[in-house]
């Protein structure tokens, strides 16, 4: 048997196993209404959305308040750092993605719209598996014409409420998400926040295209100039983003790849 007919099935065998961790969506009473939000929409992620799209669209200014972490997502986390390094991979997605049609404002100013994010529910990494899996990963890619997909055990998620309000507190974009780490789209890193590390990213992205675009399920988009840059560690376009840190850039795209830690190239702020 060839090695690329090896590799196939050794991928299908991945693939018909556990393939991606399940997280439920949540309702926490994290937001302050779920009255208007819709029906669940999405494969492996799974979002109900609200939006009134005419007002988001004629704001000019928004701002982003830092991400909390509920109880029962805090209680799973062991390291302080590791928790603020989910709720600012957040924030910074959020501020970043915001930029390309709105004037990002500090925390705490007037703004037309105040975005809260909350991380209702996580489901950790198992930070020896993704180890295990990513050295197995890296050894095959190099006898194999495609490297192993990552082991089907041990996968992270994340559950996230929020919304953003006027400046009189009505609700005006609301969304209940979740997602779970899958063996193909998510690479293993070793660390217990690995997945929600970059589900928290992931997050950040989705929702601000709902604030972008005005639409509840607005789909791709090819990213701006300036998101591009920043994502590359450069200045971000507002100053009020700067508070969220820069992006680790190839420095942190290396790393992932070989599965380090957020921790190890990333910091809170």
């Amino acid at each position: 048997m060839s090695l690329f007919k090896i590799s196939c099935v050794i991928s299908t065998i991945a693939f018909t196993g556990a393939g991606c961790s399940a997280v439920p969506l949540t309702e926490s009473g994290a937001i302050s209404s779920y009255s208007n939000i819709g029906t669940p929409k999405g494969i492996n992620g799974k979002a109900r959305t609200f939006v009134d799209g005419p007002y988001v669209l004629a704001a000019k200014t928004i701002s982003v308040s830092p991400t909390r972490l509920s109880e029962i997502a805090s209680a799973k986390i062991t390291k302080a750092e590791d928790k603020r390094l989910v709720a600012n991979a957040m924030d910074r997605a959020m501020c970043i993605a915001l930029s390309d049609r709105y004037r990002l404002v500090p925390s705490g100013q007037a703004a037309d719209l105040t975005v809260q994010a909350v991380v209702s529910d996580l489901v950790p990494t198992n930070a020896v598996i993704a180890g295990v899996s990513k050295v197995a990963s890296l050894g095959s890619s190099a006898v194999l014409p495609i490297g192993l997909p990552r082991f089907p055990l041990g996968l992270g998620g994340l559950a996230v409420e929020a919304e953003a309000l006027d400046v009189n507190g009505v609700q005006r974009v609301a969304i209940v998400w979740s997602r779970g780490a899958n063996s193909f789209t998510n690479g293993a890193r070793v660390s217990e926040i690995g997945d929600a590390y970059s589900l928290a990213a992931a997050f950040g992205k989705q929702f601000s295209r709902v604030l972008v675009t005005g639409k509840p399920n607005p789909g791709f988009a090819l990213p701006s100039g300036q998101s591009i840059n920043s994502a590359v560690g450069g200045k971000p376009k507002y100053e009020a983003c700067e508070v969220f840190g820069r992006s680790p850039g190839l420095t942190g795209a290396i790393a992932g790849a070989v599965g380090a830690p957020p921790s190890w190239i990333d910091r809170s702020n």
